[in-house]
Order: C-alpha cells, then structure tokens, then sequence
C-alpha cells in the first residue's frame, strides 16, 4: 500500500453490484486489506461469543452470517485474480496468504465458544420457530463444524490447524507448477508445414502466440490443462501429435523444480492424517461423508458398474481406428497421440461428418449472443446489456448486465475468454460477490475458458467443444445469478459438491436444440444455417467414440478415488506416482495405453490444487440427474418459459438452502434414474 492514496479493497466498491474496483487495486493493496480483514472478523465472532445470554438464531446464527463481509469481498476480488490473471506478483501474495487463510479459517471454525452455541441452537431445533432455510441453516453450520474438527480437544486442533495449513501451502505449490511447467513445455515449431491440417484461424492462433513470447516467424501450441488437446484431431503430423501429447503427459514428472510428485505424495500423506484425525478411514471417506453419495462405497460401485462397458465400447473403438490405419500404405499401430486424429476419420466415414469443417458455423460472438443467451433469455426471460462502461481485472474481460423479463435488476457477468500465460488452463465460474438478502448484494459471476485468440482483425471460431465448454460453464453461471437466498452461507452454487456439476450440465443441452442451434450456428462469411444433413449427422454420432470419453474420464476419477482411500499407513510410503496410477487403472480395467487418463495425478489440478480431491467422480454423478433432467424437458416441450421457471424456481433459485436431492425431487416429482445416463452414453447394453 502507498501513501498516495487509500486502499480501495477496504471499503466496499463504488462502481454497480459491488464490482470491484480493479482499475484502482494494485498487488500491494492485497495482503494489507487481508490484514485488516481477518482482525474484523474475528472481532466479529469474539462479539458472538461474548454474548451471555442463551443462544438464538438472531444473536448466533443471523450474527455469525453478518460476519465476514470485508473478508469475503477481499478475497473474492484476489482469488478471481490468481486463477485467471497470476501474475508473478499476485503468484507471490498466494504463496504468502495460503497458511494464513488456512489459520483464519480453523480459527473461526474450530471456535469452541461459537459451536457450544451452534450445537445448542442444534439440539433443541424442534422447539424453535424457524422458517426451513433458518433451520437449514443451523443444521449446516453444525455438521460443517463438526467435520471440521470443532468437537477436538486442544491438542488435536493445534495437531489439525497445522495439517491445514501445510496443506494450503502444498496445494497453491501444485497449482504454481503446473502453470510454470505447462508454460515451459508449449511446442515451438518451425515450420508451418509441420502443424498441416490446421485452420487459417488455429494457424494463426499459433503464430500469435509465438509473437507474445517473442518468437517471430515461428508457430507455439499451448497446453490444455486436460491430457489431449484440440489439435490432435486435426494435425496430419504424426510426429508433431506426438510432441505435443508427450509433452502434455509430462507435465510436473520431469524432475527439477516444477516436479508435482513430492507435492502430491505430501498431500495425500497429509490428507489421510487430516482424516484419520477426525475419526475417518481415508481422506474419501471424509469427504464423500458430506456429500450426496455419503460413502466411497456408493462412489466405487457407480464408477465400476459404468467402467467394464466402457473399457469394452473403448477397445471396439479402437478396433474400428486401427482397421483404417491397416489400410494406409504404410500401417502402424495405434497409439494414444493418433487416436483423436483417426476418430475424425472413423467420424467421416461413418457418419459423413468433419468436426474440424464446423468451426466456421461457430464464430464466438455468434455463439454467446443468439445461443448461450438466447437459450437463457428464452427459458428465464433474462436480458443482457454489456455495459461497456464497466470493467473487470484484465482487458480481455467483457461485463454484461442482466434483467429479469419484469425488469428488474439481477445482476453482471463477466466473461474472460481467452487463453493466456497467466491463466491456468481449463475452465471455470467463480462469483465476485454473491447474493444474499441479509447483505443486501446482488450477484456478479465470472467466467473463464482458455481459446486461443486470433491475430487482430481475425475471428474467434470455436471448436465444437469450445462451444459445449460456453454453454456449459454458463449453466454454473446461471446457478450463480439465480439463487436467491436469504443467508450468505448458501449464495450461488454454495452446494454439495457432487451436485454443482449438474446445472452446467444441464444446460449443454440447448447446444443441439432445434431452435437455439438454428439460432447461432450460421457460417461466418454466408451467414448460412448449419445444414440439415449435419445436424442429422451430428445427432445420429451422439454415442460415437464415447468409449473412449467416458473411459478416460473414469481412469481420472479412479485416480483421485485411489490416492484418497489409502490409509494413513498406506500414504506414508514412498509411493511411486507412475506406478500407483498403473495399478489403480488395472484394478478397475482401465489401463489401456491408447486411452490415457484424462488428467494424471502431476496435473490433476482439479484434486490436488482445486477442490474436488476425492470429488472428480462429481462430473458422472451430477449426470445421472442430468439426463433425467433432460428427459424431463423433452417429455414436457422443451425450450419454453413454463419449464424455465419451473427449473429456475425449484432447483437454481434455491442454492444451497435445502437439500439438493430434496431440491431435485421438488422439481421431477421422483428420485433421479440412471437408464437416460446408461443411454446417453451408449452403455445401456
């Protein structure tokens, strides 16, 4: 902080919905408004628990939701950054803050004072007035600080605080890696004959990259943070798929000091002990104990039952892969990096149909106006207006602000689109600030993909995974800005972690719907609709290659089911990363060198960095309500104002303030079936 002037992060923003004001923030106001924001709160809390008198809702549950306001509005503003925007700068100021959130955060959950008044206000719960979201609201912050370890004596809380925070440096550790490793490892090529088979756009996309990293005249593809990469489909070079898998499989493995496998192997170590310290048998049984599947037994058996018919649709893909390549003049066997490229073959062959050819139907702007808020205008009413006038932390992000069809305000979106050094890689929502009637806010939601931008003056064409990926992170948007709740404590997708995924999934639906689809996708230069026959074809492949997709996404969660079911015992030895993935893959019969896993363990940043450790299964679980959801709408006219609301109202706009499965049986008026997943996936045999 100067003396120029004051920090801005100490009060709250001037500009419309509390968007924080990034243009006036500078790296050095973080950590001194972090400061200053743990001290309020936990004189905050210290108020609560001096109280004398017997605990209420209003002197406990309504303070303790009061509390926190600065503190969640810094960090909301700094970790929006550090994701999307992490600088060397901003990078430093995570390494430091980690273990003193960490601290922060065990100080007020593991309060004794604060839960002696939760637990009694627990207790005598049928003798309150409370309406179901106060009630709601007690029974979460018990069993929250419960699990958290709060009923610990002394000694196992000093013992649980230092396991938290070693585990908040290790994890922003992973994270710092990753970013530098899959950085250092983007392709450098020479020649634009070796990157053959690309689009004008994409070959630009690479050559623009390489002039960011001044290195005119040649041509660099970044990674994704998922093993494969777009490119693969479409690259003639063999040789040059190759690299380019290779390297995204090497990342955080190739020793020095970007290696994940020390840091990983710590945190496992530690996330057992954590666990068995809070009277648990692994880290998965700890997590999945406050999640809709409750057990790692329910999780293991929905990941097994789907693993052998996947495997097997798998190896028949392959098949079919390897008959094309016998008939070239020069065959080969089958290898992982040619498995994208001769799928597109298969594709074509089948089904008439070149994915690679569909990117022009699909420019970017086209896309988020007549198709992703379309679809959301059609079914909720909502409008969108950029609001040119207003803007977030990096130049590339828009703002858009929405209205209900009534009129009235709901809240802004943010948009960051594009791919950049200081972004990880992926894609993700995150909310600026929540809604909450206690506070009187309205929500403001990020999103963040990872597509290459284009030379100035050139389009943004999206692949058709890109295109899901849009629609996609704007079904979490959407839970987002829809919740509307009373408490902050279950704002937005404040939900169980095996449920968050299914809003997002739901609305990919609408990317194939009749008339959305008729909507945004128009060529580029004709402004012509996507032919008939394409969309047939598009319908007719829905199951195609899904072997693989559902394989490598189940190898990926068997992973993270793995390293979090070992016991301290087992944790604590010097395990081998490469070999421990081998075995878990081949204990499920998954370990099928053609169909990597999606993420392996040294770049799995969804577990050891984000917060789904002993969670990734979340993605299949959520499905299983999707494709009844989806089912649903297409039983009861899809697109239409009715349905949206009905969907709106009993699943979106209660947030985290009733049980999920509760919310979803409100809205489909029975439990979830697993025949429109087995289905969809081409698994129903």
């Amino acid at each position: 902080m100067t003396d120029a002037a004051p920090n801005p992060l100490l009060t709250p923003s001037p500009l419309p919905y509390l968007l924080p004001p990034y243009a006036d923030i500078r790296a050095e106001h973080y950590l001194p408004a972090f400061d200053a924001a743990f001290a309020e709160h936990k004189a905050e809390i210290a108020a609560i628990t001096r109280v004398r008198s017997m605990p209420t809702f209003e002197n406990t549950m309504v303070a303790l939701e009061s509390s926190g306001d600065m503190l969640d509005r810094v960090a909301r503003t700094f970790y929006t950054v550090t994701s999307a925007d992490g600088t060397a700068d901003i990078q430093a100021i995570e390494e430091a803050l980690a273990p003193l959130f960490s601290a922060h955060n065990d100080t007020i959950q593991l309060d004794s004072a604060l839960y002696g008044r939760i637990k009694t206000l627990n207790d005598q719960l049928d003798d309150l007035d409370l309406e179901p979201e106060q009630r709601y609201l007690v029974e979460r912050h018990y069993r929250e600080m419960t699990q958290a370890g709060a009923g610990l004596d002394d000694e196992a809380k000093e013992r649980l605080t230092a396991l938290n925070q070693r585990l908040s440096t290790l994890t922003t550790t992973f994270e710092k890696n990753l970013l530098a490793d899959t950085n250092d490892l983007a392709i450098v090529f020479d020649d634009a004959a070796e990157l053959d088979g690309l689009t004008v756009g994409e070959l630009s996309a690479t050559a623009q990259a390489a002039v960011d990293r001044g290195l005119e005249g040649k041509y660099v593809v970044t990674l994704t943070l998922f093993t494969g990469h777009p490119y693969l489909a479409s690259l003639t070079n063999r040789t040059s798929r190759k690299r380019i898998l290779d390297a995204s499989r090497s990342r955080g493995s190739r020793g020095g000091e970007f290696d994940n496998r020390g840091v990983l192997r710590e945190i496992v170590r530690l996330r057992a002990e954590r666990a068995a310290l809070l009277g648990y048998d692994s880290h998965a049984a700890y997590v999945t104990a406050d999640q809709t599947a409750g057990s790692p037994s329910a999780v293991h058996e929905l990941l097994r039952r789907l693993a052998a018919p996947a495997a097997a649709n798998a190896d028949r893909e392959r098949a079919a892969l390897q008959a094309i390549i016998d008939t070239e003049a020069e065959p080969f066997a089958l290898e992982a990096h040619d498995w994208a490229f001769y799928t597109e073959k298969v594709r074509k062959a089948e089904f008439d149909l070149d994915r690679a050819a569909l990117r022009p139907w699909f420019e970017a702007e086209r896309v988020l106006q007549d198709g992703v808020f379309y679809a959301a205008h059609e079914l909720y009413g909502v409008t969108f207006t950029e609001r040119h006038d207003l803007h977030a932390y990096h130049p590339d992000t828009r703002v858009f602000e929405l209205h209900n069809d009534d009129g009235s305000a709901l809240g802004l979106f943010v948009l960051d689109l594009y791919t950049r050094d200081t972004k990880r890689g992926g894609a993700w929502m995150n909310s600026l600030v929540s809604q909450s009637r206690l506070r009187g806010t309205d929500p403001v939601v990020v999103n963040n993909l990872n597509v290459s931008k284009p030379a100035a003056g050139k389009p943004t064409l999206l692949t058709l995974d890109e295109v899901t990926t849009l629609f996609h992170e704007f079904g979490h948007a959407l839970h987002g800005l829809f919740a509307t709740v009373t408490y902050p404590h279950f704002a937005g997708t404040a939900v169980f972690r095996d449920f968050v995924e299914f809003p997002s999934q739901v609305n990919e639906m609408w990317i194939y719907w009749p008339e959305v689809l008729a909507n945004y996708a128009r060529h580029i230069d004709t402004g012509e609709p996507l032919p008939a026959e394409v969309v047939e074809k598009l319908a007719a492949s829905e199951t195609f290659n899904q072997g693989f997709a559902t394989s490598e996404y189940l190898a990926a969660s068997w992973i993270d089911q793995a390293w979090h079911s070992l016991t301290t015992d087992q944790a604590a030895a010097e395990l081998d990363v490469a070999a421990f993935e081998a075995a878990a893959l081949a204990d499920i019969g998954l370990d099928n060198p053609v169909v990597p896993t999606r993420y392996s363990s040294t770049y799995f940043a969804h577990v050891f960095s984000g917060g789904y450790s002993a969670g990734y299964y979340s993605y299949i679980w959520s499905e299983v309500l999707d494709a009844d959801t989806v089912q649903w709408f297409g039983e009861n006219g899809g697109l239409t104002r009715e349905n949206g609301q009905r969907f709106r109202d009993r699943l979106l706009g209660v947030g985290g303030s009733m049980d999920p499965l509760a919310a979803y049986r409100d809205f489909r008026g029975r439990d979830a079936e697993i025949a429109p997943l087995l289905e969809r996936r081409g698994l129903a045999g």
